[in-house]
């Protein structure tokens, strides 16, 4: 348990101030982290939220900046916001995906700051990754391409995040490493089983190729010899042009497509005009940046498995 006093800084006082509060509390939304008697840490979103309390159990009070259903790659900080994050003891973020928790983790003093992108590798995907298709695909979206942050939907780099986190929590909190050491370990050992579980599950597929709506799935198509092809970059938000449209529907025949995928947060227009011009059917594919009641799941592990089983329909398992 972390026990050690505080002061709450000027910019705390002054963030409760204009919010009208008394005092800061720690509390179940994204409001604060700090003034707790645990190891306080605040998360920039969802799959970073969801291995810091598998790691850190009963020891850690853990918050989320980004709320449950909100768009991760958008977030704006508040000023409340900004002030836990001056007051907890580590900040668990992934670098470049969310420019405002990035300025904010730059300017705060908090002791431990743990960027998860250091953690594994990262590679460049534009809007088609992986497999054969790259050789029909014409689109040429050079600014689409960039380092993908996606990494936690690949159960294999998901795993050397956590063990990365657990080492972090380890020497920032001594006291507790022996839990922390004990609760990766069974953390990776459930990634290591769920891996096990996509490669044997999308081993033998009538097709190999998905078309998505976000280009979210870059790592898990390479680590189970699947090709992403996205109607949008990296960026959920972005509209696709017209050649790139007649791409798509031109390769979803030639590749025995059936399934254009779209995504909880954002909306599934695009998905569903380019499905019913291609004779498609439209399904969930869940980049679980965050988890809400439309969320095929309750957590990472659920929604993952859900996804093996939209991907096996799909694809068409033999």
């Amino acid at each position: 348990m972390n026990v050690r006093r505080r002061h709450i800084s000027g910019i705390a006082i002054a963030a409760a101030t204009t919010l009208g509060l008394g005092t800061l509390t720690a509390c179940s939304d994204t409001a604060s982290a700090a003034n707790t008697d645990k190891f306080d840490v605040v998360a920039a979103f969802y799959p970073l939220q969801y291995l810091a309390e598998q790691i850190g159990g009963s020891h850690v009070h853990v918050t989320s900046l980004t709320k449950p259903g909100q768009e991760p790659h958008d977030l704006e900080i508040s000023a409340q916001q900004t002030a836990a994050l001056g007051e907890s003891d580590a900040v668990l973020y992934l670098k470049n995906l969310q420019p405002a928790v990035d300025d904010a983790v730059s300017q705060s003093e908090v002791k431990t700051k743990i960027d998860a992108a250091s953690l594994t590798t990262l590679e460049k995907h534009g809007n088609e990754v992986g497999g054969h298709a790259a050789s029909h695909d014409t689109s040429k979206n050079d600014e689409l391409a960039g380092l993908d942050p996606h990494i936690w939907l690949d159960p294999v780099r998901y795993a050397q995040v956590a063990e990365g986190v657990g080492k972090a929590f380890e020497k920032a909190d001594p006291k507790n490493a022996a839990d922390y050491k004990t609760r990766t370990a069974a953390l990776v050992k459930r990634l290591d089983a769920l891996n096990t579980e996509f490669k044997t599950g999308l081993a033998n597929t009538r097709t190999k190729v998905f078309i998505t709506t976000h280009a979210a799935f870059g790592y898990l198509a390479e680590r189970y010899g699947l090709t992403e092809e996205a109607i949008n970059g990296l960026d959920p938000e972005s509209e696709p042009s017209a050649k790139r449209v007649k791409d798509l529907e031109k390769m979803a025949k030639a590749d025995g497509v059936t399934t254009v995928f779209y995504e909880t947060l954002v909306s599934d227009k695009t998905a569903k005009t380019i499905a019913a011009d291609a004779n498609l059917k439209t399904d969930v594919l869940d980049p679980i940046e965050g988890i809400t009641k439309k969320s095929r799941g309750t957590d990472y592990f659920s929604v993952q498995q859900a996804n093996l089983k939209a991907l096996q329909t799909a694809l068409g398992t033999k």
